[in-house]
């Protein structure tokens, strides 16, 4: 039987809702950009189209330089009246604006699906970590600032993020950061998340967050949003060579800065035998197409255990399923349980593509292809954006895939022979976010766990960037700046003491909480 779209869900069934929700952020067919305290019906509207099917949905609402400077400026003048609002008030109208992000749940995950291909179960947890991660916050903030010691910065908290956490990521920090009292400027995503960030700022804006919501690309507003010095301090998440330049500009102002940048992270096979738990453990690895920044696309096998390795591995990767994250046998079937869905866009996929072909043809062998199953697509739909799993040992080292995160479902194997060399092909890539070991012997792990130039390393276990009091950074070239995580967040957006050493990955120094 041929699949259909489960009822309900289309983008214009979405984008009707929104319409109807926060009539104030969205017109017609585009969405508004949100600066002093209003909604500007300015910027060109560039073009998007859908991940999940190549359809039209509404695109970021570009501005020019000269635009973006007159929001920052606004923004300030909104800094300095938020930071005299005492504590219980700000912490009240965060309370409210979680309330109502809860009661739009649904509405914020569908729109994740369709702007950047988020399967059901996801994009549900993308939201709920947003909303549970604040409450967090709020529970614990008047510790965290102390008795009047720690204070707002004294501009606005710029943040520049990637698409693919809009709400766990970006919305989380943003609601933090204007809890602890300052005002909050955010660029939306070029890649996708528009219409989502824009609901969810429509609804902290009704609650009296000071929130300013952006769009253009990053040439002509990184001048505002980066260098202006109205700014107080820049987050960002992104590449290592967007997050460089950043880093640049923030150090040469000495600007205070969160800089969370992507590595190759990797996961140690040595003298391991506990095969069952490897294989139980790998399905969750491919997760929205390992489209995060703690994905593992490269495991370090031991040689003489490779064999044992792929009679673990590749049952596992063959039980995944790819497809159209909204599809059903009938429209009032539940969400399907996708692994998941699509990239972010077809531009994505198809460089995706080229560097498997390039890699293999330069010498890397292929043990795993998957292909699509025409049941879990909608018939004739267009499927540009997806990649299924492809699994490649022995990238060459002229290939992007033996020394960069691929951002997509392709892993690739390294043997090794030595604990040298173990270590060495895990530090691939001047620094990580997340690593693991699977080793059966406590005292090997506990001996080269530090020897990995990862923030987290797992054993046997995959680490990610956690939730609520768990702390977060990188080490080398994958973060600089100020740690984050539990209380570290907020530090790292507020006056403390006078000499005060943040904990974070910086020039002249690194301080580990």
């Amino acid at each position: 039987m041929a699949i259909t779209l489960k009822s309900g869900t289309s983008w214009a069934d979405a984008w009707q809702r929104c319409l109807a929700v926060a009539p104030e952020a969205f017109r017609d067919d585009r969405v508004l950009n949100l600066w002093n305290g209003a909604w500007q019906a300015d910027g060109r509207a560039l073009p998007a189209t859908s991940p999940v099917d190549g359809s039209p949905i509404a695109g970021p609402p570009r501005l020019d330089a000269d635009v973006a400077h007159q929001a920052v400026r606004a923004s300030l003048d909104q800094h300095r009246a938020w930071r005299h609002i005492p504590l219980p008030e700000r912490r009240a109208r965060v309370a409210a604006t979680l309330d109502a992000l809860t009661q739009h749940r649904e509405l914020l995950a569908l729109l994740l699906v369709w702007e950047i291909g988020k399967p059901w179960r996801l994009a549900q947890a993308d939201v709920d970590r947003a909303i549970d991660g604040v409450r967090w916050y709020v529970d614990g903030i008047d510790d965290m600032l102390g008795d009047g010691e720690r204070t707002p910065l004294a501009g606005p908290v710029s943040n520049i993020a990637s698409w693919n956490y809009p709400m766990s990521v970006l919305v989380h920090a943003m609601l933090v950061q204007a809890l602890a009292g300052n005002a909050v400027i955010a660029k939306t995503p070029t890649d996708g998340g528009v219409s989502c960030l824009t609901l969810a700022c429509a609804l902290a804006a009704r609650e009296g967050i000071p929130v300013t919501l952006v769009s253009g690309s990053g040439g002509q507003l990184s001048e505002a949003l980066v260098r202006a010095p109205e700014i107080g301090c820049v987050s960002f998440v992104g590449g290592r060579d967007t997050g460089a330049a950043v880093a640049t500009d923030v150090a040469d102002l000495g600007k205070r800065h969160i800089l969370e940048q992507e590595g190759l992270n990797t996961w140690g096979i040595w003298n391991f035998t506990d095969w069952d738990k490897l294989t139980a453990a790998l399905p969750k690895l491919f997760d929205y197409g390992k489209q995060r920044c703690t994905a593992y696309p490269r495991f370090v096998v031991q040689r003489e255990a490779f064999d044992d390795f792929l009679a673990a591995y590749l049952p596992a990767v063959r039980t995944l399923r790819v497809g159209h994250p909204l599809a059903v046998e009938h429209p009032d079937d539940p969400y399907p349980a996708l692994d998941f869905g699509p990239l972010i866009n077809a531009a994505k996929a198809k460089e995706l593509h080229d560097q498997v072909a390039e890699a293999i043809d330069r010498g890397a062998v292929p043990l795993h292809r998957a292909t699509a199953d025409p049941a879990l697509f909608l018939p004739g739909q267009d499927t540009s954006a997806y990649v299924h799993p492809v699994t490649l040992l022995g990238p060459p080292p002229s290939s992007p895939l033996h020394h960069a995160e691929p951002f997509g479902p392709v892993d690739t194997i390294v043997l090794v022979d030595t604990e040298a060399e173990l270590l060495a092909a895990m530090n691939a890539s001047n620094g990580a976010l997340v690593a693991t070991l699977s080793t059966d012997d406590e005292a090997t792990y506990e001996r080269l766990a530090p020897q990995v130039r990862a923030f987290k390393v797992g054993h046997g276990k995959p680490r990610s960037r956690g939730d609520r009091d768990e702390l977060f950074g990188g080490f080398g070239a994958s973060w600089r700046g100020a740690f984050v995580g539990g209380e570290l967040l907020v530090r790292a957006v507020t006056e403390g003491p006078s000499g005060e050493r943040l904990p974070g990955n910086f020039p002249e120094y690194q301080l580990m909480p």
